[in-house]
Order: C-alpha cells, then sequence, then structure tokens
C-alpha cells in the first residue's frame, strides 16, 4: 500500500503527522478522495484465459477463454450446475481459480487487488434485514471507500436510479423480494464500478420492475462492462448484446442472437400463404425454384406451405416473382426463426 502523510495542529499548538494506508489500486488526492490509479484511458475489459475451478472431482469450470469488452453486454447461459455462477465468484475474486487467468483493465487478478473495480450482485442476494435501506447503502459505500461527501451523494444517487424512494426509510426485511432485489442491484453499483457481475439481476422483479430495470443495466452497458446471468432467455436477447452459453463447465456458444440462430438454423425458412391455385400446383411451382430445398404443404384449403431454402440462399424474391407468372396472391411470407430456448435445449440436453 501507498503512504500518504497528512499533518495538522493539535488543541496544544503541536503539529501532528498521520499516516494514511491507501487501498490497493487507489491513490489519495488532495480533494480528500481515493482514486484508482489504473490509468483512465484503459477501459476495464475483462479477459478469461483457460480458467478452471474444481470441487473435489467434479469439473465445475473446464478451460474456458472469453473476452467482454468495455461498453458489451454479455448474456452469461446455462443450465443449473453448468459453471455460470462459480465463473463469476472467480471474476468477483470471491474464490480462487484452480488455473488459468482472468485480467481485468488488462491486470491480472492474482497479482492485483482489483475488487474496488467490481460491482457484484449474487444470485442470492445477501442483505442486513434489520438496518434501513438508506443505512444499509451509506454502510456499503463506507466500505467500498468513498469519503463522507461522495456517500451521500451516491446513496441519493442509487435510491433514484434504482426507484427506491418510496422505501427507503423501510427495515431491508420489511420490503418485499423486488424492492430486496434492487437494494442489492444498488449496493452493486453504489461505489460506480466499471466492471458489473449481476448473477440473476431481475429475480422476483414484476414485468414492470423487470422493464425498468432491463432499461437500466442498457444504459449502464454503454459505458461498464456488464457480465449478466439469467434463466429469463428473452431478457437475454433484449438486453444483452452477445450470449454465451456454458455446460459442463465449457463453452458451448459465443455470440449473438441473430449469429446463435443461423449457425443452428443453417438454412433460410419461410412460411407463406399463397391463393389462387390449388395446394398441388403451388406445390409443384415452388419445389421447381432453384434456391427452394424442400417444400412442405402445411394446411391445403388455406394455400399454407412451408419451404426451406438451399444453404446461404434467400427464396424471398423467388417465391415473388413465381406468384406473379402465376398471377396468384401472396398473402403471407414469414421467416421461421430458431427460438432461443431451441438452442439452448439442443446446446444443453445433449
Amino acid at each position: 500500500m501507498d503512504q500518504v502523510h497528512s499533518s495538522r495542529t493539535s488543541q496544544h499548538g503541536f503539529w501532528e503527522s498521520t499516516i494514511i494506508l491507501s487501498p490497493p489500486g487507489y491513490e489519495f488526492l488532495a480533494t480528500g478522495c481515493w482514486q484508482s490509479n489504473i490509468d483512465n484511458c484503459c477501459k476495464m475489459d475483462v479477459k478469461i484465459q483457460d480458467l478452471s475451478k474444481s470441487y473435489g472431482f467434479q469439473k465445475a469450470v473446464d478451460g474456458i477463454s472469453f473476452e467482454v469488452k468495455t461498453g458489451e453486454i454479455l448474456g452469461f447461459l446455462g443450465p443449473n450446475g453448468a459453471g455460470k455462477t462459480t465463473t463469476m465468484k472467480m471474476i468477483t475474486d470471491y474464490i480462487a481459480m484452480d488455473s488459468g487467468e482472468i485480467f481485468l483493465g488488462g491486470k491480472s487478478i492474482r497479482r492485483h487487488d482489483l475488487k474496488r473495480h467490481i460491482g457484484y450482485l449474487p444470485e442470492h442476494n445477501p442483505l442486513y434485514h434489520e438496518m434501513p435501506v438508506m443505512d444499509y447503502l451509506a454502510f456499503c459505500a463506507a466500505l467500498q471507500g468513498l469519503s463522507s461527501g461522495q456517500v451521500q451523494q451516491r446513496v441519493v444517487e442509487m435510491v433514484r436510479v434504482c426507484g427506491l424512494d418510496a422505501e427507503k426509510h423501510k427495515k431491508i426485511g420489511e420490503l418485499s423480494k423486488g424492492y430486496r432485489q434492487r437494494v442489492g442491484l444498488a449496493q452493486a453499483m453504489i461505489h460506480d464500478p466499471e466492471i458489473l457481475i449481476l448473477d440473476e439481476p431481475t429475480t422476483g422483479l414484476d414485468p414492470n420492475q423487470i422493464v425498468e430495470i432491463r432499461e437500466l443495466i442498457k444504459k449502464l452497458g454503454k459505458e461498464k462492462t456488464v457480465i449478466l446471468s439469467t434463466h429469463i432467455l428473452p431478457e437475454v436477447e433484449a438486453t444483452c448484446d452477445r450470449i454465451l452459453i456454458i455446460n459442463k463447465g465449457k463453452i458451448v456458444a459465443d455470440g449473438t442472437a441473430a449469429n446463435l440462430r443461423h449457425q443452428m438454423q443453417g438454412s433460410q425458412v419461410l412460411q407463406v400463404r399463397i391463393e389462387g391455385g390449388t395446394s398441388e400446383m403451388i406445390a409443384v411451382a415452388l419445389r421447381s425454384l432453384p434456391s427452394v430445398r424442400q417444400v412442405e404443404v402445411l394446411i391445403p384449403e388455406e394455400g399454407r406451405f412451408e419451404l426451406q431454402s438451399q444453404p446461404e440462399q434467400s427464396s424471398n424474391r423467388a417465391v415473388f416473382e413465381c406468384c406473379v407468372q402465376n398471377k396468384w396472391i401472396l398473402t403471407e411470407m414469414i421467416p421461421r426463426e430458431t427460438k432461443l430456448e431451441d438452442i439452448f435445449r439442443n446446446l444443453t440436453m445433449n
């Protein structure tokens, strides 16, 4: 730790000198505040290299590697027991890794104490139920090394941001589960960390609260590095820039929702409704199109068909031109996308 010397005149007229030990990774400013001594120009990217963790004979995390850039929100998915929470705890240095490296802002957590740069909301939100909300947040801010002036400012800001104003004077034990979750999110952000690790952040929230927290996370994600774990798949798609799926301690998928769909689906699937001809005639015409690989008649009397295109080809224009040439009426053309739930099941059930 760095030493900072502070001098003052005592009530008896003597000079007194005090040595202040700075927290690891911080320096003391003339303004009386602590400031990170990591270069402000250095982005707080998270980089994982060959990370492993075992509990006895069980390999919870098995040599995974990935990177999350500043300004990116990563959705971290996987079934229960896949290694998500273990990975998050290792990133926060809450538990030790067996092997591998974790870099935050280019610095290894093995050789530097970087916890103050991280805001962590655990899966099971630990709170002091006997403490009032405001006191608890002030306590958390003080633990993070904020000055007395900063503590009050950040508590007021977090109460506003997390929608706690109506409940701020209650004891935490008197709050609903949703509001307790908000308090947990507020403590994770109280010191304005560059990295946010959020394990199931919307657990217990009602639909309106989920939308509010989702928008808050998206806003924070523009300037911070965010890793978000959840079992609510539509929430991942609505909130995250990228999705990483882990199963049995190994990464089985990494990419945007659109990329994962494309990889799993392989080729375009269209559902169309065509009027003005018999289902047999329409099916024969669709099967003759060079870009079409397969045609299935779904509901003959309604003229509904499902067609699969050749790999890396699109059949939208060809279907439209086929209908024009035969003077049929194309009333519907809907691309069928692979659902995120289907991708998740395919990757984690085997």
